[in-house]
Order: structure tokens, then sequence, then C-alpha cells
């Protein structure tokens, strides 16, 4: 699946891991990571229902609910949000649709009746005031990062890579589950080397073969002392889904 990504893309405690040997071969880590890509890939399509949880630093929450569809054709992504709750955001849409390697972006605010693209200059923003950016719920290419290093630990692999093209971040940290090959937790970090963020997925369930997910993810804002989380309930795999969906026509329709 690909939540932003994420919503795919997709994903550990604060425990310390064993340090085992660093190896620093860029295409010995690509492939781990496009192991994992190549099996969010393997399913046609996905729906569900998403609650979304935002808390702030001073532990007060907003909740929201979502329905989404994705769906895969080869290396393209399409993927559609309509806010079904409450009725303030009621008929918000988010389309992210990623064609020939490049992704475009949609927001349709009913209030305005009008569809906004996402510009580059935007991607860093919050989406709907959650603590993920419409950089982190853009597809996870693997051809979108240059890989430092990786480590083998006993259930883990840890790895580093760069993102040329973003703004927000000058590197991250992706623990990745052997056993699985699904994304248990993404560190995020600023030109000062400060880890500013964290996504940790958990609840995993097989939602077809070989191809574990997670059924609830929390990004949290370290600088802001606040987070975010995403649960999944009522998955569908690999049922049909109209291809007006993924239009402007789907976006400003919803549910």
């Amino acid at each position: 699946m690909k939540y932003f990504s994420i919503l795919l893309l997709l994903l550990f405690s604060s425990s310390v891991i064993s340090a085992q040997e660093r190896i620093s071969d860029e295409n010995e880590a690509r492939a781990i990571f496009q192991e994992v890509e190549d099996r969010r890939n393997s399913i046609q399509s996905e729906t569900a229902i998403m609650e979304m949880v935002i808390t702030d630093n001073r532990g007060r929450t907003r909740s929201r609910t979502m329905q989404s569809w994705i769906k895969n054709e080869g290396e393209d992504t399409s993927s559609l949000i309509i806010f079904t709750a409450p009725g303030n955001v009621r008929g918000t849409g988010f389309l992210s649709v990623n064609e020939d390697e490049s992704t475009t972006q949609r927001l349709y605010l009913p209030s305005v009746g009008r569809i906004q693209t996402i510009g580059s200059g935007e991607r860093g923003d919050r989406f709907m005031g959650s603590d993920f950016t419409y950089e982190d719920l853009g597809d996870q290419n693997p051809d979108d990062y240059s890989f430092e290093w990786l480590e083998e630990h006993d259930e883990i692999y840890l790895i580093r890579a760069t993102k040329p093209g973003s703004d927000q971040y000058s590197h991250v940290t992706f623990e990745i589950m052997k056993e699985t090959f699904a994304l248990k937790t993404v560190h995020y970090f600023d030109d000062a080397g400060t880890q500013i963020k964290r996504l940790e997925a958990e609840q995993f369930e097989e939602i077809s073969n070989g191809l574990w997910s997670p059924s609830k993810m929390t990004m949290y804002d370290l600088r802001e002392d606040r987070k975010t989380e995403i649960t999944w309930s009522e998955r569908e795999v690999n049922s049909d889904i109209e291809e007006w969906r993924f239009t402007e026509r789907g976006l400003r329709r919803g549910v």
C-alpha cells in the first residue's frame, strides 16, 4: 500500500539497537528499500476507513474521519482521501497521482469550491493541521533517495538515506523489519543533524500474501511536542475502483 505514501509511506520504540557492521553500499541498501516498495505495489487496489487524531502540546485532541482509495498500476500510484467528519471538514478531498515518476497533488476545499494544486513550495506545509506534511504523503519512490549506508541487526535493517528534493529533511533513517520487509519506524533529521520528527508503525496485519501493513501509524513532531495518529479499518484489497475516482471529478464528488 502507498500511504502518505506515505498515506502512503508508510511507520520503534526508543530502545537501543545493538550496533552491527555498517555497510556503505548504496546498491545493497537500495535493494532492501526496493523490496519494501515492491511488496507495497503487489496489490492492485485498497479501500479503507481512516481515523485521524491530532494531539497538541497541551494534550487537546481533534478527530477526523476519512475514506480512502488507492490504485497501483505498475510503478504508477493514485490515491484519494475524502474527509467525512466532522462537519467543518466534510467533503474536503486530497488527490495524489504519481505517474511517469512525477507526483501531482491536489486539495479540494468545498468551502471555497475550488481545487488547489500543491506546489513545491507548499510540500512542507501541514496536511489539514496534522503532523504529516504533503511531502510525507507523497509516494516513497526509491529513485528519489540517495542511500548512504546499511546496518543489519537481529530483527531489522537500519538504512540512512538523503532525499535531494526535500526542503524539510537533510536525511532520514528507515527501520525495516527483516522478516516482513515492512517499515517499522522512520526518523527525520534537519540540516543540523537534529531529529525533528519520528513516524512509528504498529498493529501489523497481512492484508495480502506477503504484504504486512500497519493498522496504526503515529507521526511525532519532536519540536512542537505534538503527534498525529492514523488508524485503518474496513480495509478491502484488490476490489474494483472506478477510474473517475482519481480525477478532479472524483475529488469534487466526494464519497
